[in-house]
Formats: structure tokens, C-alpha cells, sequence
């Protein structure tokens, strides 16, 4: 018996792009065996899309916004309990090309594995787009082809941007923590995976087409280095953001690389000083109780 794909989409009140997308997934050459929509509650129409123009599709419609991080917590538990193998994650404006699943499925020594994001740009052209584990953001064809002439970058991916998870890592580490909402959710999943010795890469033979992130980053010169900060002009978000990266380099990365990070933060938006205290505050509380967050949120995963 061949190995069965299911397919999470997470959306929100984007149901055009969603129209899209599940139109991309389903006319793959080697289709997913099931698709599941994942609706953060929302309020644009989308259940009645959902509804008239794709029957064949499973929608789970959550009681409330749970954010990125709800909504793949969610779904992935779903397809997981379903009994599927391999679980292909995906945001709403995400648009694979049709070959994307079939070239992702021939790569059968990864457990666990992402493709190549490619993204629009604001007049419809495309460009690759992927944060390389070392050399920052690069849209450049030819340098990411040179730098892994083998076609892949072992042991590094992002999460939910058309990435095929094996059941087998949701056993081993859990689903996404809800907590977390929005932003920097993934990075959590990717860095909790690598923590377990999970095997992971990208795929440049597999092509997924996503728009460019909509995060803004303030640049910051120091010491003759570009560092780059990360924020929002919307206040909550803004929030998250800070809040999250605590938890992240807390957890993972390093703590004085996140105090620095915090300075860093509070010079560059002096306005927001508060917030960012606040925020780091808050995202110090949930580092402390990580266990026992990860084991909270993941109790009903069979290990």
C-alpha cells in the first residue's frame, strides 16, 4: 500500500487566495490523497466558498481565530489521528507547481522535508526566495544552485511553506505550540525538530510559490555589521513578535544573543520600549515553563 498524503491548509479571511491555492493542490501530477482546510473562524465568506466550489474537501472551522500556530496544531493533530503518513503544510496563499508533491515524495531518505520557496513580486514576477542557514536571504538563482549543487540544503527548511512532515516527527516532537499564535511558530517547529536529530532539507527541484513575507525588518548597524530587526506596525503584532523571539532564543539559541536582541529592540524603537519589556517579559515566563508547554499542548499526540 502506497503512502497516504494529506494536505493542511491553514486560512483566514483570504478566501481568493484560498480559491487558488486549493486549485494548485488538487490539479498536482501526483495529487494529494486528501485535503484538509483548516478555517480560523473566518468572517469573508470562505465556509460558503469552501462549501460550493470544492465538496471533495474537508474543512475543519475552529470556534476563533487561533492564529498560524492554532490553526497547524489543529490540523495536523486531525490528519495525523486520520492515519496519514505524510502531512503537506501550507499557508493559504501558498501555490505549488503541479510537480511540487511528486518531487517532494522521491526524496524518500528525508523524514522530514521542505521545498524551495519561491516569491511573488508586487508587479507578478517571481524570484526564489529562501533564508539559506548561513548566508541570509538571497533571491539569487544561480548562488543557491552553485552554493548545494547536490539539489538539496540538508537540515534546514521552513516549516509550513508547502513542507511534507512524516507522521513518525509528530511523534517524536509533538504539533506546534498554540501559544505562540502567529509569527515565529514555525521557526519553534523547525528548531524543536533539529533539537531531536530529526532529518530534514529543502528541495530546489520542488517549487512552491509563496509571496514575500509581509514582515518589515528595521535595519541597524553595529559595529560594522547589518543587523536586522524584525517588526510591525501594528501594535499586537508587534507584541507577538518580540515576545516569541524571546521564547525562541530562550529556548534555543542564546540567551545573551537575546538580550543583546532586546537592547537592540529598545534602541531602535524607543517608543515602544515599554511594549518590548513587556513583551520580553512575557515571553521569559513562557521560556521557564517550556516543558511543561510542549507537554500541555501535545498530550494527545500517541508517542
Amino acid at each position: 500500500m502506497s503512502e497516504r498524503v494529506c494536505a493542511v491548509i491553514v486560512t483566514y479571511n483570504r478566501k481568493e487566495l484560498l480559491r487558488e491555492c486549493l486549485k494548485a493542490v488538487l490539479s498536482q501530477t501526483r495529487p494529494p490523497d486528501h485535503v484538509l482546510v483548516v478555517d480560523n473562524a473566518s468572517t469573508d465568506g470562505t465556509p460558503e466558498m469552501l462549501q460550493e466550489e470544492f465538496p471533495q474537501v474537508e474543512v475543519l472551522r475552529l470556534p476563533e481565530n487561533q492564529g498560524g500556530a492554532g490553526g497547524f496544531h489543529e490540523g495536523m493533530k486531525r490528519a495525523y489521528e486520520q492515519g496519514f503518513d505524510w502531512l503537506w503544510l501550507m499557508d493559504d496563499d501558498g501555490l505549488p507547481v503541479p510537480s511540487t508533491l511528486e518531487e517532494l515524495l522521491s526524496e524518500r531518505e528525508l523524514e522530514f522535508k521542505g521545498c524551495l520557496v519561491l516569491a511573488k513580486e508586487d508587479l507578478g514576477s517571481a524570484a526564489f526566495y529562501y533564508p539559506l542557514p548561513t548566508e541570509g536571504h538571497t533571491k539569487d538563482v544561480s548562488a543557491i544552485e552553485a552554493a548545494y549543487p547536490q539539489g538539496a540544503i540538508r537540515g534546514f527548511l521552513n516549516p509550513y511553506n508547502g513542507c511534507l512532515v512524516h507522521r513518525s516527527v509528530v511523534s517524536r516532537i509533538g504539533l506546534p505550540l498554540k501559544k505562540l499564535f502567529i509569527w515565529g511558530d514555525e521557526t519553534e517547529y523547525f528548531l524543536r525538530a533539529r533539537c531531536a536529530d530529526v532529518k530534514m532539507g529543502t528541495l530546489l527541484g520542488a517549487r512552491f510559490w509563496h509571496p514575500k513575507d509581509r514582515q518589515k525588518n528595521r535595519k541597524l548597524v553595529l559595529f560594522g555589521r547589518a543587523v536586522f530587526l524584525p517588526f510591525s506596525d501594528d501594535p499586537k503584532r508587534f507584541f507577538l513578535i518580540v515576545r516569541n523571539q524571546t521564547y525562541i532564543y530562550w529556548n534555543y539559541i542564546s540567551r545573551f544573543k537575546l538580550f543583546v536582541r532586546l537592547i537592540l529592540y529598545v534602541l531602535a524603537f524607543p517608543q515602544s520600549a515599554p511594549m518590548v519589556l513587556r513583551a520580553s517579559w512575557a515571553g521569559i515566563r513562557m521560556a521557564w515553563f517550556h516543558r511543561a508547554l510542549c507537554t500541555e499542548e501535545n498530550t494527545d499526540v500517541v508517542r
